[in-house]
């Protein structure tokens, strides 16, 4: 798998030398022109992962920024305006993740959208407890991280 993250940067690189335009769109363009190719020629091989997670990355990184965005827009919203809507709360939400790299990445992702904020984390590491700034119904809250969030971030490392 890491073989095939090179040698897509190294096409992508290959690319950029021989249009001689360095920008991030015209990167971005050599990576996908790369993991097309690699795709191609590899496609007959055992070891897939590679071409399985990239799109699932990318789905993700779009999907947090969406979150990022919306949770900035109502922090904003809440600062501007002279009466506050917030109504926080602390939820117990129980955890599908199981290594300390999975739930490592969950807790962080969890606290670097706004209005969230990672209380403790039990001794067993099945649970977290997660301060919420707009808690309007605890149940769907949990439903959307584990539905949205976590799900995304547990096939991108399993």
């Amino acid at each position: 798998m890491i073989k095939n993250f090179l040698m897509n940067l190294l096409l992508a690189g290959i690319w950029i030398a021989l249009t001689g335009s360095l920008f991030y769109t015209n990167f971005l363009f050599g990576f996908m022109m790369g993991f097309l190719i690699l795709w191609i020629m590899n496609r007959n091989e055992t070891d897939q992962r590679y071409f399985y997670r990239v799109p699932k990355i990318i789905g993700f990184a779009f999907y947090f920024l969406y979150e990022i965005l919306k949770a900035n827009v109502q922090v904003a919203f809440d600062v501007i305006t002279p009466k506050y809507f917030f109504k926080p709360g602390i939820v117990k939400y129980p955890m599908a993740a199981k290594t300390d790299f999975e739930i490592t990445l969950l807790t962080t992702m969890i606290s670097l959208t706004p209005g969230t904020l990672i209380v403790d984390i039990s001794d067993d590491k099945k649970t977290i407890y997660i301060h919420v700034m707009y808690l309007s119904d605890p149940d769907a809250f949990v439903r959307q991280t584990q539905t949205g969030l976590e799900r995304r971030l547990l096939a991108i490392l399993r």
